[in-house]
């Protein structure tokens, strides 16, 4: 389990360019807009389950976490796997998740180790595939193109898919 942002920033990864002359995409001026996605890895399938975020904070992961074990997983017993964040660790989160301990077991990751968590990987993937190189409109259509690929990464033949563990 974790979160990421994703915003109206073009980071460029590459391209070619002629020599002398720099590739320029005009810049939204103004407030910078942005959106917080918070996602879960299923180690076993490789899926993706993933949801914009009003803020990062507890409440907002607490939404998630109904979402998630209602409506994806709402018989299965789950591990989560989270880090340290001040939203996973506040009392809020660690009582609502309390009312799940009979299905949810937590581990926690230790500090500073984002390396740990298979999702930052996929966060990466994401980003490269779905926002560099690629000028949007704006925020909703940005998060239109976020769920798009999400939608074609959701198909098991999908072929940049990414692999997560030697044995399915």
């Amino acid at each position: 389990m974790d979160e990421t942002t994703i915003g109206l920033i073009y980071p460029i990864l590459a391209c070619w360019m002629k020599r002398g002359q720099q590739k320029r995409l005009p810049m939204t001026t103004g407030r910078r807009q942005f959106q917080y996605l918070a996602g879960v890895l299923n180690w076993r399938t490789q899926d993706v389950h993933c949801q914009p975020l009003a803020k990062m904070n507890s409440e907002a992961l607490i939404t998630y976490f109904e979402w998630l074990f209602t409506e994806v997983y709402p018989d299965q017993k789950l591990v989560l796997v989270m880090d340290n964040a001040s939203w996973h660790c506040s009392a809020a989160t660690q009582a609502f998740l309390a009312l799940y301990e009979h299905r949810v077991v937590v581990l926690w990751l230790p500090p500073y180790s984002p390396d740990m968590n298979p999702l930052e990987r996929f966060w990466k993937h994401l980003k490269a595939n779905a926002c560099a190189n690629k000028l949007y409109r704006s925020l909703a259509h940005l998060i239109g193109g976020i769920f798009n690929f999400l939608d074609e990464y959701a198909d098991p033949n999908y072929s940049g898919r990414l692999s997560f563990s030697k044995d399915l």
